[in-house]
């Protein structure tokens, strides 16, 4: 099964993608989506929906998942960062496919069993579950492989129990 994770932002969108087989885990592609602040938000927008669809033709993915947005004390960083994963959602959505939503206290609580871990602890345990390359890329992808990995283990622990 091949899932993708998705950290949103306007000027940089962080995607991952992991293979999981037989509870075995690997980083499949990850990386970063960068649009120019200098141009108009829609024009961004359909850039970062462009490129999602291009991770979507280029891996048969069967499910997603994606950063919730917090608002912070910068509201306007919160509004570009909910545009963008609208886009994103909306586009995963579009391919029929199912998208889950996580908290960053739920991923990291999730794969480090720490609602509060830190980088380091974080990147651990996907170092750990993913394979060293996993970590190569930007903070973004890092994160973006995180979520991923959360969904992989709340599909895991959903199939144990027989929920949905």
């Amino acid at each position: 099964m091949f899932v993708l994770g998705i950290d949103p932002g306007l000027t940089r969108t962080g995607y991952g993608v992991i293979e999981t087989v037989q509870g075995k885990d690997r980083a499949v592609s990850a990386g970063v989506i960068t649009t120019d602040p200098d141009i108009p938000a829609a024009h961004r927008l359909l850039e970062i929906r462009h490129d999602i669809e291009a991770v979507l033709d280029d891996y048969p993915i069967e499910t997603a998942a994606i950063e919730q947005v917090f608002v912070n004390r910068n509201r306007g960083t919160a509004m570009a960062v909910a545009r963008a994963s609208g886009v994103v959602m909306a586009t995963i959505a579009d391919r029929g496919l199912d998208i889950a939503e996580y908290s960053p206290s739920k991923m990291k609580l999730t794969i480090t069993g720490s609602g509060t871990a830190d980088k380091t602890q974080i990147e651990a345990v996907l170092r750990m579950r993913l394979g060293v390359g996993a970590l190569a890329g930007p903070v973004d992808a890092v994160d973006a492989l995180g979520i991923a990995l959360c969904h992989i283990q709340h599909l895991g622990s959903m199939a144990a129990t027989g929920t949905r």
